[in-house]
């Protein structure tokens, strides 16, 4: 095999002031930074290291730095660093290369930042959320068809099974296994406080966690690893997950070093052998297909829970998304490009799947068009960071969003995107007790608390700018958009004007 070294991504220093503690060793939990206890010195394996910074958060006296490597190869438009190494990599393994959070890739445009929010002046005045009602509430499901009165005229309750949240967030499906225990239990509690809810993704649900039922959507995948009776009927609503927005098309994958102990015994899965999900689920290959599915799980669950069908956002989403609110779906859920992931193949993370922006807006408009959208609801996914982002998206048709990786960030993930690897500095994508216990979800519930609650003023704030006071005055309303420097075509389709009109 040819010699192929290349130079770290990173770099870690010392400064001056270094007073030996050694706990950086201790932190590391990628092997970048050992230590000699004989000869009290560090010794740093530059190529290990992720930039996870844990390392430098908990040196003592502030002395350690992650840079970019400054030795790099020739500048080259095409072929960069990255593309390099790669390439090295596959010719020296002969493997698929994997990743995990959401698409960093800086080639394709993110249009949350090409979108402005309006905001109201003379004619229509705003709105002051601090002393006038500002309503947040959002329900998820199909709406009833009309209102029912008895024979003496008193209203009867039709209303269909739903989901009712404070706020339009909620949390994205991360699976126990692809992620703590402790991640989970930080979810459900922080979503029980909000009266919203989180998902456990397709890997079962923790005996512990089975009195958060009231805020817990399970989901049901193409592997059904931990489905049974009791779980289906321990949420709020059951998914069906076809796709997401990190690897659209292909299933999903637990390595076995990560099964291990109670994730073994949550999944049914035996220790060790790694868990995949196929591609499709095999006994869904049409729209029909999938309304059995749906008729299925509603009838197991005493029809009683909405049914959510969750997808990735690829080329067709819209009549895919016309086919789901046919097939009995109560809710659609529609994970973006840069959806977030604990383990994906790199080509299929960068380069399949389109945005979440324009996903959303061709849905919303082609369900209006066909007049079925009250008969399901839309959560949008992928690559949200902050309540703008939320706003933006319900304003071209969500009616709630889930996020993901910005969850994880509130409990200290720094997106290092290492997270396939099981080694995770800050206890979050690792199976390894003494990493687990670096997250205490306590603490932990309350940041996702104030996280959400924050963003949820943020939203107030925005809502009253417009002279807008509930959610649901906002959703689909495209007159509160404008692009920046979007073509004709990303106009049509995100259905709003340029700013200036």
């Amino acid at each position: 095999m040819a010699d192929f070294v290349l130079p770290a991504k990173f770099r870690i220093r010392k400064d001056e002031g270094c007073i030996l503690c050694l706990r950086c060793c201790t932190e590391c939990s990628f092997g970048a930074i050992s230590c000699s206890k004989e000869e009290k010195r560090l010794i740093f394996n530059h190529a290990l290291c992720t930039d996870c910074q844990r390392c430098v958060e908990k040196c003592p006296k502030g002395v350690l730095f992650i840079t970019e490597n400054e030795n790099t190869f020739r500048r080259n438009q095409v072929f960069d660093m990255d593309a390099i190494k790669e390439i090295g990599l596959q010719a020296a393994t002969g493997g698929v290369l994997l990743s995990s959070m959401g698409s960093g890739q800086g080639r394709i445009p993110v249009y949350f930042d090409r979108l402005l929010l309006n905001a109201s002046q003379v004619t229509n005045p705003s709105i002051d959320p601090l002393r006038e009602p500002m309503e947040t509430v959002t329900y998820l499901g199909r709406r009833p068809k009309g209102i029912a009165r008895d024979e003496n005229g008193e209203i009867v309750d039709n209303l269909p099974p739903h989901l009712e949240m404070r706020s339009p967030i909620m949390f994205a499906a991360m699976s126990y296994g692809a992620v703590s225990l402790n991640v989970q239990k930080a979810l459900a509690i922080a979503s029980k406080q909000l009266k919203t809810y989180w998902n456990t993704g397709e890997g079962g649900m923790h005996e512990d966690l089975y009195d958060f039922k009231n805020n817990t959507i399970v989901q049901v995948a193409s592997g059904r690893f931990g489905v049974h009776e009791t779980y289906l009927n321990s949420g709020s609503a059951v998914e069906i997950k076809i796709g997401q927005g990190a690897k659209p098309g292909i299933g999903g994958h637990l390595t076995g070093s990560k099964i291990i102990g109670d994730v073994s015994k949550t999944r049914m899965v035996p220790e060790g052998l790694d868990a995949i999900s196929p591609a499709p689920h095999h006994d869904i290959y049409s729209i029909e297909d999938l309304r059995q599915l749906v008729s299925s799980i509603k009838e197991a669950t005493g029809h009683k829970k909405p049914v959510i069908v969750k997808v990735a956002a690829v080329h067709n989403i819209a009549p895919i998304a016309s086919g789901i609110a046919r097939s009995g779906a109560d809710i659609i859920a529609i994970d973006g490009f840069r959806g977030g992931t604990g383990a994906a193949p790199k080509r299929i993370r960068d380069n399949v799947g389109i945005p979440i922006e324009l996903a959303t807006a061709a849905v919303d408009q082609r369900l209006r068009e066909e007049k079925i959208r009250n008969e399901v609801s839309i959560i949008a996914s992928g690559g949200i960071r902050n309540s703008a982002d939320v706003a933006k998206l319900i304003a071209l048709g969500a009616d709630a969003v889930s996020i993901g990786t910005a969850a994880l960030c509130a409990l200290g993930c720094h997106v290092c995107a290492s997270c396939h690897s099981g080694r995770c500095a800050w206890g979050i994508a690792t199976q390894d007790p003494e990493l687990v216990k670096r997250l205490d979800p306590e603490k932990g519930a309350d940041a996702l608390i104030n996280l959400v609650s924050a963003w949820t003023k943020e939203i107030k704030e925005m809502m009253g700018g417009m002279g807008i006071n509930s959610i649901e005055a906002l959703k689909g309303n495209r007159l509160a958009l404008r692009g920046i420097g979007l073509n004709a075509k990303e106009l049509e389709i995100l259905g709003i004007k340029h700013a200036g009109e």
